[in-house]
Order: C-alpha cells, then structure tokens, then sequence
C-alpha cells in the first residue's frame, strides 16, 4: 500500500493544529514534528505519528520526512520580542533551509510553507497590500519579520530550482486553540481580562484560524508552485476589532485613543525592562513600530484560485473569547 504520510510541523501551536485537524477530517494520516519542550495540548486525543524534535536537528528532519509525499511547515519562531534575536534567524531561516534539504532529498511531491503578510508590502492610502505589492528587507521592521522574510526568499529560491513549493502568507488568525496565546491572541485576552484601557489608531486583517488551516489545505491542492496566497479576510481598525470583542463578550471597548508618541513612550519602557527581567514585555516596541501602518491585505488571489473560504469573523472572534474563557484563560 502507498504511503499517504503528510507531515506538519508546528502541529502543537495555534494555526498547525487547526491544519492538523483538517487533515485527521480528510481521513489522511499524519505526522508531526514537535520539541522535546513543547506544550502538547494541542495533541491531546489526535491520532497522529509524534517524532521529537526540531528544524536545527538535521536526522530529527530526516525521520520525520521518510515516507512522506507531502509537507505542511507551519511551525515559526513567532516572537516580537527575544533577548537574544539570533535565534529567531537560527529558528526561522536556518531551520527552515534544513527542512526544505531533507524534503528535497526525501523526494517529498509538495510542500506549503506557511509565511507571514508580514513579509510582504504595505498598501497606500487605506488600501490592501497584494501578492505583487512591492517589498524589501529594509521595509521589515523588527526581527521576527526580517527572519519570515529571509526565510520566504530561501523557499522561494527552492521553487525557482523547481522544488515544489507553494507559499501561503496568513493575515491574523483568531478562534479556539490559541494555546500560547499569540499576540492577538494575548490581546483578546488583556481586553476580557479588562486589562485594555486605551487602544492605538491601527488596523489588522481578521480572518477565521479554521479559514487559514483550509486555505493550507487548498494551497496544497490548487495552489500554483512558486506562487504565494494572502490568506486573509476583512480588514478592520483596532477601534472596530475592540467593538466587536464588546459586542460578543458583553465587556465595554475602551474609549481612548493613545496618541503614537506616547505608545512609543511605554514601549520603550516596558522592551527595556525585559532586558533586565528576561520576561516578555507586556508592550512590545516593535509591536507599536508595526502599529504604525494599517496592516490591511487583500486576499481576492486565494479566495479566486484557491477557493478561500470567508467566514464572519465577528464569529471566529467570538470563538476565540468563549474559547480562552473555557481554558481558563480569565481568571
């Protein structure tokens, strides 16, 4: 019998589980990759082929690609805040050069690489970036970003020498199994938390995490090699994404608008203490610095050739609030 193995990296955190999921659904069997140090909640109860360990150890990639046809490399040092930023490139470049060598030698028939819309372009005047919208190093800011985008440019190239390779980009996934949480995750919850006093004039696109986790399976199906998709949906302010939160949990949205200068102000603060505390800060500087610019996209490539499903996302925030309040979440 043809071994049918797909292998998902990243298959214990928010968006790889969710395409984990899809994938049990389709009654295809799974493999995934996961770190010794790894929270496996996601896993719990999942009929899925666990191999240890992670993108810098090279045999770790070969065992976990042997015999499998197809690949789903979602997994991603997704911080905005490090104190040794190293290792977000180690992580996130090197890592996955590794995965796209052992793919490539294991013979592997297609890959989806899972991006970021932070490596692509800004739109001008309100309007959303695309897949063509123009983009360069420089215009990265902060060192996740630069790494997602160095590490795009290696699977890229890999297409170019005609590895089979399709690029997906996610705007910002929300909904249940946001184990971490991410930082939109953690937003949501600082906001049911009541935790959110003023906001800042930005704006993000929403869209369904399930969305996302189809969008990969779809890419891998109709997605064109060498191409990539902005899997995303609706593109909101900060101020509405609030209302919306107000409107599904019942808790008031917060009122003031921060102005820039002081948000930089309490970035500042809160990134340079954590040098000293070795903990996260709760306002990261490069989170204001992104915050700068409207990250709005527009995802009508994947919705017309992909099929990209659009579900409301008032519900997946909805998801998201009910879910983090279940799981304990909001004390």
């Amino acid at each position: 019998m043809e071994d049918r193995t797909t292998l998902v990296t990243g298959a214990s955190g928010f968006v790889g589980s969710h395409v984990v999921l899809k994938l049990l659904q389709r009654g295809q069997r799974v493999r995934v990759l996961a770190r010794r140090e790894s929270s496996r909640k996601n896993l719990e109860g999942l009929e899925v082929e666990i191999v240890t360990g992670d993108l810098t150890d090279r045999a770790s990639l070969k065992q976990a690609v042997a015999g499998c046809r197809r690949v789903y490399h979602v997994a991603a040092d997704y911080r905005l805040w490090a104190p040794d930023p190293s290792v977000l490139y180690v992580n996130n470049v090197v890592g996955t050069r590794n995965l796209l060598e052992a793919a490539r030698q294991a013979r592997v028939e297609r890959m989806v690489y899972t991006s970021t819309v932070g490596a692509l372009g800004h739109g001008e005047n309100g309007q959303g970036a695309s897949e063509k919208t123009p983009v360069g190093l420089k215009d990265m800011i902060g060192h996740y970003k630069r790494s997602k985008f160095l590490a795009e440019a290696e699977v890229m190239a890999a297409a170019r020498t005609g590895f089979p390779v399709v690029v997906v980009n996610p705007s910002t996934p929300v909904g249940s199994r946001d184990v971490k949480p991410t930082p939109t995750g953690q937003m949501i919850v600082d906001f049911l938390k009541g935790q959110m006093p003023a906001y800042v004039d930005t704006g993000l696109n929403l869209i369904d995490v399930e969305d996302v986790a189809e969008g990969h399976l779809l890419a891998m199906e109709k997605g064109r090699v060498g191409e990539r998709y902005i899997l995303g949906n609706r593109n909101l302010t900060l101020k509405e994404i609030l209302e919306m939160l107000a409107k599904v949990s019942g808790r008031p949205a917060p009122r003031i608008r921060l102005p820039r200068p002081v948000a930089l102000g309490l970035a500042a603060l809160s990134t340079g203490s954590s040098y000293l505390t070795k903990r996260p800060p709760k306002v990261p500087w490069e989170a204001v610095r992104m915050a700068g610019r409207k990250m709005f996209y527009d995802s009508s490539k994947a919705v017309q050739e992909l099929g990209l499903p659009q579900h409301p996302v008032d519900e997946a925030l909805a998801k998201a609030a009910r879910w983090f309040q279940e799981n304990g979440y909001i004390k």
